[in-house]
């Protein structure tokens, strides 16, 4: 039986967010693409757990690229091949300007070389610097504070610009703090070095780290440690299908929020961890790291009013409860 779903390219589908995307677009029927360095990708979750094609290549690789959109017939890209650790960007710039906005360039360049026009991409909350208003809405000002930030922001003004010369049309996507896993336990997070709380605190329950550190217990939050939105990676994944199903229907550019609108502590990331594992593993308090608001916190009203997008899995302990099962199969 043909299908009648258009062929979508999804760089860094071997990723956290984008493997569950690839799962996302799969399940409403689409042919997927998964094109990926492999810089931090697991090969492995594509050819095993998802099942479709791997090409291995780099988005700087614009000879590649156009051999790609020249011999399959990809109706648009999803884009999640970027580097994300905030550290790394502030201690080494480069690399992420290389590869968050010049790879990214070198791609849009070559999807308007083979008229394709359709782009989904994933940007980040972090764009907005400290927040002025919670819960923050689309309208908030731009104060990216890191190299991370400001080259997701530097991609966000080429997409304008390039709407506004090529007609390439697109959705961009702010994440608030992608978490959880699918549900199955067949993909989840495992980032090398890993950065984000809840698999920090899933993995020293498992003994596999000795302590987990609260950074700053001094917030001015209801329990002194920092507030953060925490969206479900499936969530994120179905807004991403919608997303391209917006564009697809002939929709013009738009820049969406993506969060829970709640806020979960530090502490009650903790304790709830603590509660889904059975494990009371080691805390350690130390001093708030440079940077860190207190509080962050999304609006996602708009997607939820234009794209129909409705999460399912908005409770922290069903987040915390698909990312332990994750992580115990990943590490048994």
């Amino acid at each position: 039986m043909s299908n009648s779903k258009p062929t979508i390219l999804v760089t860094g589908g071997a990723g956290y967010i984008g493997s569950h995307a690839v799962l996302s677009l799969q399940k409403s029927g689409y042919e997927v693409i998964v094109f990926d360095n492999l810089s931090y990708g697991h090969p492995e979750l594509v050819k095993d757990v998802l099942k479709v094609e791997l090409i291995i290549g780099d988005t700087s690789d614009r000879p590649l690229l156009d051999k790609i959109f020249s011999t399959r017939n990809i109706a648009a890209v999803m884009h999640f091949a970027a580097f994300i650790a905030v550290g790394e960007s502030v201690s080494d710039p480069g690399i992420y300007y290389r590869n968050n906005v010049t790879g990214t360039l070198t791609l849009l360049e070559a999807m308007i070389a083979a008229n394709i026009n359709k782009f989904v991409f994933s940007s980040t909350c972090a764009i907005y610097g400290m927040p002025q208003a919670i819960p923050m809405t689309e309208n908030h000002p731009n104060h990216p504070v890191s190299p991370y930030a400001s080259s997701k922001y530097m991609v966000e003004q080429i997409l304008r610009d390039f709407d506004h010369a090529y007609g390439l049309k697109s959705v961009i996507f702010r994440y608030f703090n992608a978490s959880g896993a699918d549900p199955s336990g067949s993909l989840g997070e495992d980032h090398t070095p890993e950065t984000h709380l809840i698999p920090l605190a899933l993995l020293t329950a498992l003994k596999k780290r000795d302590h987990l550190f609260i950074f700053g217990t001094d917030y001015d939050t209801p329990d002194g440690t920092a507030v953060r939105d925490y969206i479900h990676v499936n969530d994120l994944a179905s807004a991403h299908v919608l997303g391209l199903e917006y564009l697809l229907n002939g929709g013009k550019s738009e820049m969406f929020n993506l969060g829970n609108g709640n806020g979960f502590s530090v502490r009650e990331v903790i304790d709830t961890a603590k509660k889904i594992t059975g494990i009371d593993f080691l805390v350690k308090e130390s001093d708030r790291r440079p940077g860190d608001p207190p509080m962050l916190v999304g609006s996602s009203q708009k997607a939820k009013s234009i794209l129909g997008w409705k999460p399912q899995y908005s409770d922290l302990e069903t987040i915390v409860n698909h990312a332990w099962k994750w992580h115990q199969k990943r590490h048994q």
